[in-house]
């Protein structure tokens, strides 16, 4: 993949620095994430797309051989039992650009991350 020195501006322009075959996937995770959340805002953070909502959802990126996906909350793990295919390192996992990528995961990981951030919102409300 390309090695960006600059920040993309947005996810289109990020999405765009890639050949086309790994677009295509970026943009359909990209679709994934907003159709599981539609309420979740875009942003670029770390140099990755980020969706937010009421704080961070979820990021991604893609690399030579993967993509990664970061959700962002330990709970994840406890929830979904078929992430231990995908482990990577801290947190993250790492979906083999030479199988076929979880959307349906995916979405479900974004749904669960936005009850997490809302119910934590919620909470702070009470206090």
């Amino acid at each position: 993949m390309k090695n960006n020195q600059t920040e993309p501006k947005n996810i289109d322009e990020y999405i765009a620095s890639f050949p086309k075959d790994v677009q295509w996937i970026l943009e359909k995770i990209r679709r994934t994430i907003s159709k599981a959340e539609p309420a979740a805002e875009e942003t670029i953070k770390y140099k990755m797309p980020t969706f937010t909502l009421k704080g961070n959802l979820v990021y991604f990126a893609a690399f030579k051989k993967h993509i990664g996906f970061y959700p962002g909350s330990k709970d994840v793990r406890k929830k979904f039992k078929a992430l231990s295919t995908y482990e990577g390192q801290e947190g993250s996992l790492k979906f083999p650009l030479e199988r076929p990528i979880p959307y349906d995961l995916i979405g479900r990981i974004v749904k669960f991350r936005a009850e997490e951030n809302l119910k934590k919102l919620e909470a702070e409300k009470r206090k």
